[in-house]
């Protein structure tokens, strides 16, 4: 089957935080006594933009951007005026689709008053909160920044300015944290009327501080218990879930979310940041990470020295890449799309397939690639199972 070229997003990475969380396994680097060089940082980004757009050539052409996600590290350590800097460069380069959804991280503890106005000047439509909790002994335990309270200011200083686009990210399963208190956290964050809410599981990554010194977390049990209560309460508030992690309103589901689990495209431009490109000419799918150190990166000044790494997806991955995304969504999406994704036949995932109907993981539906209840709780071995 012949590759398709699918939707085209943006991910912009902006490697800096005010304090790094001990939890946190992105590449973000907590401040020290010389503030970032943001500015400079700004014409490296499009610096590196530039080059990718000669790399890449036709496998970008006539593809408009859909989607463009800021992430970090905390974008919003970054001022309005270099946001909107860095927004016209993107539009000068890169056609942009009129509903493209534009999204900011940030963090409530880093917000200064009238600064969501700017934000929203600049081009930037949704707004993403890293609440993680509403309860103030949990946030210093997972080495938050900022209180409840604040946190609660934050979101109605995003809403009085004009978002009606509005995520919070909230964590469950923190330290010692009971049913009740994960329960708490969820009622707190509706009341607020995000638009949508991403609730997930505190994990022990490598390489983190809490790896190194684990916090007293509750059992697998416990966490599942806590995942379908707060999951009821969520539906009974109106917020649908449509992935593992993800809930919105009506309407409100993340558009550039939406286009990784769907193995979509995406430019990835920043310290660390990672891109996936198809390109139907060649049948090939390629991943692209850039250099990790933001200073190594800027000092690449966009030569292929920013390049981390740099290679075409084998056929014997794709089936892996492709469901490590597509069975996250609850409602899965439609079968023909493994074919116009990966540009391999069904044929090479018939036997994986199958063996996930007979073990209760997949719907035996011959339209939909589905996972049931069962496969949602076992989702990593239903992934494993495509390896090649």
């Amino acid at each position: 089957m012949s590759l398709l070229a699918p939707p085209l997003s943006l991910y912009i990475h902006m490697p800096w935080c005010v304090k790094k969380c001990p939890y946190c396994d992105f590449n973000s680097h907590g401040l020290r006594n010389t503030p970032p060089p943001y500015a400079e940082y700004i014409d490296h980004l499009l610096a590196d933009l530039d080059a990718d757009r000669v790399d890449f050539g036709a496998a970008l052409a006539g593809r408009p951007v859909v989607s463009i996600f800021f992430g970090g590290g905390t974008p919003s350590l970054f001022s309005p005026e270099l946001i909107e800097r860095l927004l016209d460069g993107v539009r000068e380069r890169l056609p942009l689709a009129a509903d493209a959804e534009i999204t900011l991280e940030t963090n409530p503890g880093t917000v200064e008053h009238g600064r969501f106005d700017g934000y929203l000047k600049a081009g930037v439509n949704r707004i993403s909160f890293g609440v993680q909790s509403f309860d103030d002994d949990k946030l210093r335990r997972l080495g938050r920044i900022h209180s409840a309270a604040e946190a609660e200011r934050a979101v109605k200083s995003a809403q009085d300015a004009g978002y009606a686009n509005i995520n919070l990210d909230l964590m469950y399963a923190l330290p010692q944290q009971t049913l009740e208190g994960a329960l708490v956290d969820v009622d707190r964050a509706v009341a607020l009327q995000p638009t949508h809410i991403s609730h997930y599981q505190l994990t022990l990554e490598p390489n983190t501080v809490f790896a190194a010194n684990p916090p007293p977390l509750p059992d697998d049990d416990h966490a599942w218990a806590m995942q379908e209560a707060c999951e009821a309460r969520l539906a009974a508030a109106g917020y649908g879930q449509y992935e593992i992690s993800a809930y919105a309103q009506p309407g409100r589901r993340c558009a550039h979310n939406l286009n990784y689990w769907r193995f979509g495209d995406y430019l990835g431009i920043g310290a660390g940041a990672h891109g996936k490109l198809s390109d139907a000419a060649s049948g090939q799918v390629r991943r692209r990470w850039k250099s990790r150190n933001p200073r190594a990166y800027m000092d690449a000044a966009g030569t292929a020295a920013r390049i981390g790494g740099d290679q075409i997806v084998t056929a014997g991955e794709l089936p892996f890449e492709y469901m490590l995304n597509a069975l996250r969504l609850i409602d899965g999406v439609p079968l023909q799309d493994f074919g116009e994704r990966t540009g391999l036949s069904l044929t090479t995932i018939a036997t994986s397939l199958n063996d996930a109907q007979q073990r209760g993981w997949l719907h035996p539906d011959p339209q939909q690639l589905r996972t049931t209840a069962l496969g949602q709780r076992f989702l990593n071995d239903v992934i494993a199972s495509f390896l090649a």
